[in-house]
């Protein structure tokens, strides 16, 4: 299935299944949150601490599978695949969006 992203979404997606953290912060705003696995990072320095963190500990892809907007707010669901145990398993991606930039994400099943 393809989906179609928004430019912010789709370029985090490309980088993070390149594993390439500078891509991955691009889309997020200075003050971004991201929440996952029941912790919370925000800012810039934090978020890319958690995605080095997550990137070394899981080396994960994700393919899009399917997702839905309400207005700024996306839902992704996606078939992450790395080294955890249960993968592949899809996890849904709560995205916040203010133009071209990323405000918020919330990781979850």
């Amino acid at each position: 299935m393809t989906v179609t992203l928004p430019r912010p979404l789709a370029d985090y997606f490309a980088a993070k299944n390149r594993h390439d953290i500078d891509g991955m912060l691009v889309p997020f705003s200075s003050d971004a949150m991201v929440r996952d696995e029941g912790e919370i990072h925000q800012g810039t320095p934090a978020i890319r601490a958690w995605m080095e963190a997550t990137t070394r500990k899981y080396q994960v892809t994700v393919e899009v599978a399917d997702a839905t907007a309400n207005g700024d707010i996306w839902r992704v669901a996606g078939v992450v695949s790395g080294n955890f145990p249960g993968s592949p398993a899809t996890l849904h991606y709560n995205f916040t969006l203010a133009g071209e930039q990323i405000t918020r994400l919330e990781i979850g099943a």
